[in-house]
């Protein structure tokens, strides 16, 4: 296929979420034919699944530009920009409206298996930059089928790849046979179902990021209601002064009161905080749980884990490219440097664009979430700037693409390693919980930090 025959392929974006689909207003805004790629059965089916979660951004920061253009001749009227929404809200007036616009060009239950170039693996050299992408889909009916695009873009998140339990990123020994006792959600406590199964209980939350955050919060609140309800909060790390985010210093107030949420729950005895608890294995003893630690300390039973320890992207699919990923963080070489945990807790992310998010392979592009493979930051505003400066770049708005801005909330916190506490800094912590020492902090700056997971 020749060049020109090749550019007038559409583009496949690969998931319609609010990066996907905010990717395909961009390439309709730019004159190209967008084909967005949807394995669940509606738009914005991950969001779908934490509806009941409110965001800590605005309407006014959840929405993309290019998606207004496209739906204000539909007479869509942008919610107040100063009020919060939830996940639901976000799909209801926003997600779907905008997919619906979008028409045949989001195609729903289509998964996508595999993408490479036409004719080549990724071994082969050979007039490779000139085949058009092909891509496998396997539709919700079991039929395959096999298009071809000129681009690829990749937002199809990572709520598919929770992290596990265990404190070496595998499986806790065990934790696959307990799988009916353990949520990598966090759970809704307003379905009657989902509260039976809390209400009254001991619950292990294990994870230190925002949603962490919440499923705390919530628990905190039916504990005030159910007496007997308990959570047990298990952090790999120590406790300091950043453990709860921003707080008051927070640019995001709801992130900031988030925090501060979580700490009123260990503060009013909601919950026990467990620190420097790496779990090796979870273990069945009747009815209950016990996580036991690397260093082989036992916890008390509990009657419910929620493992809240981040995700993971998939690139299963894409293994026939040739991708530049960070070897530790999977994320773009380029881009991981400036969201690696293991040098600062909030991630201080730069203005970054088509520039920080090419690989090896032209024309294929991590977007989204998934463009911060296993990093826990992220923000909705840094999606919509990828995805304008990639769809500049396949325009060929090279000027465009390389002008990038973004502009993010600071959390008020901005340093320390944000991974792993020197052995020195925490102590065993006996069944309930107690707080290791404040490890010392490194001050990084505060030049324009990311948030927390999340939007």
């Amino acid at each position: 296929m020749n060049a020109t025959a090749t550019e007038q392929l559409p583009v496949v974006v690969i998931g319609a979420g609010p990066v996907g689909l905010a990717a395909a207003a961009h390439l309709v805004d730019r004159g190209i034919v967008p084909l967005v790629l949807e394995a669940g059965a509606q738009a914005g089916a991950a969001v779908r699944e934490w509806a009941h979660v409110r965001l800590f951004s605005t309407w006014g920061e959840v929405t993309d530009p290019a998606a207004e253009k496209l739906l204000a001749p539909t007479g869509w009227v942008k919610p107040d920009a100063t009020t919060y929404p939830t996940g639901g809200d976000w799909v209801e007036r926003y997600l779907q409206p905008v997919a619906e616009v979008l028409g045949d060009r989001v195609r729903l239950g289509a998964t996508v298996t595999g993408v490479s170039r036409s004719g080549r693996d990724r071994i082969v050299d050979a007039d490779r930059a000139s085949q058009p992408f092909v891509v496998h889909v396997t539709h919700a009916d079991g039929r395959e089928e096999r298009l071809f695009a000129r681009a690829v873009i990749d937002a199809s998140g990572t709520w598919a790849g929770p992290g596990p339990a265990g404190g070496d990123g595998l499986p806790a020994l065990g934790e696959r046979a307990a799988a009916d006792r353990i949520s990598y959600r966090v759970p809704d406590l307003a379905d009657p179902a989902v509260r039976a199964r809390y209400a009254g209980r001991r619950t292990a939350v294990i994870g230190s990021g925002a949603s962490a955050f919440t499923a705390l919060a919530s628990l905190a609140d039916l504990a005030r209601e159910e007496p007997e309800t308990k959570a047990v909060w298990i952090l790999r790390r120590g406790l300091s002064g950043s453990t709860f985010g921003g707080g008051a210093a927070d640019q995001l107030p709801a992130r900031g009161a988030l925090g501060r949420a979580a700490k009123a729950a260990v503060d009013e005895g909601h919950a026990d905080a467990v620190t420097g608890f790496r779990t090796e294995a979870i273990e069945r003893e009747g009815d209950r749980l016990v996580l036991v630690a690397e260093d082989g300390r036992r916890l008390d039973p509990v009657d419910e884990v929620v493992v809240l320890t981040g995700f993971r992207p998939d690139l299963s699919f894409l293994d026939e490219l040739r991708l530049g990923l960070d070897e530790r963080l999977q994320a773009p070489v380029a881009l991981a440097p400036l969201i690696d945990p293991n040098q600062h807790s909030c991630g201080t992310v730069y203005p970054h664009g088509v520039k920080e998010l090419s690989h090896p392979e032209e024309g294929v592009y991590l977007v989204g979430m998934k463009s911060y493979g296993r990093a826990p930051t992220f923000l909705a505003l840094t999606g919509y700037e990828q995805v304008r400066s990639v769809v500049a770049a396949i325009a060929g708005d090279h000027e465009s693409a390389e002008r990038v801005a973004l502009v993010l909330p600071e959390t008020g916190v901005c340093g320390g390693a944000g991974l792993f506490d020197p052995a020195e800094s925490t102590e065993a912590a006996e069944g309930g919980g107690c707080c290791a020492p404040a490890p010392a902090l490194i001050q990084l700056g505060t030049a324009a930090p990311a948030p927390s997971c999340g939007s």
